[in-house]
């Protein structure tokens, strides 16, 4: 809730006549939030109406002004609203400029998925597009490199430098992973190498490790391994 009031993303709070949550309220008025005072019965702790960015289209993507090291995340058919979430959280955290995920067969934007991205979703914007392929390559004619991650490729990421420049880190389905389409599109595929029993990280703990393991590293300098 703080953190919907002070990305300014907060419409009004909600707060019972007893049990009020005095930071919320006071940091509401401090922003100039609207208060709403429900009957005890209606409502038994402060909860915010919160405001996301709006989607950005297909078409959005292509006429925006990138920086000279941005990076974009797709998401590949993630259909869980937790790992929307968290891959936002960890999207945002490493400064990513964008997340990417499909306007069909993915996860919503729900309040379970604003939960579990820390706020990151009131920040970070997000577009919802019909074809990730195309998308890519939208994303290639403007300079990205696409790097995929998946478990078939041949070099993990301790064996190459992350490109440098703009690039577009895609993950794939909690289930199947990168379709056949997308990782045809990918310019380059790595692998997380696992050296416990379990095959693959779910698919925002594969970005996570990605992003801090292998591109932040190589472009502060130092070696991801």
């Amino acid at each position: 809730m703080l953190e919907a009031i002070a990305a300014g993303r907060a419409l009004e709070v909600l707060a019972p006549r007893r049990g009020q949550d005095r930071e919320v309220l006071t940091a509401a008025e401090a922003a100039g939030v609207p208060i709403r005072i429900v009957e005890d019965g209606d409502r038994e702790e402060v909860s915010v109406r919160v405001e996301l960015h709006p989607e950005l289209s297909e078409r959005e993507l292509s006429e925006r002004n990138y920086r000279d090291d941005a990076i974009v995340i797709v998401l590949d058919g993630i259909t869980d609203p937790q790992n929307l979430g968290a891959a936002a959280r960890s999207a945002e955290a490493a400064g990513a400029e964008l997340l990417v995920t499909r306007d069909r067969r993915a996860a919503p934007t729900t309040a379970a998925a604003i939960r579990a991205s820390a706020g990151a979703l009131f920040h970070l914007p997000l577009a919802r597009v019909a074809n990730i392929p195309r998308v890519i390559a939208r994303l290639q004619e403007a300079g990205f490199t696409a790097i995929g991650l998946d478990e078939r490729a041949e070099t993990s990421i301790y064996e190459r430098p992350a490109p440098e420049g703009r690039v577009a880190i895609v993950v794939g389905a909690e289930d199947r992973g990168l379709s056949r389409l997308v990782r045809e599109r990918c310019d380059v595929l790595v692998e997380l190498p696992m050296g416990g029993r379990v095959s693959s990280l779910n698919a925002s703990a594969a970005l996570s490790a990605a992003l801090f393991g292998f591109v932040l590293p190589s472009r502060s300098g130092r070696s991801a391994g």
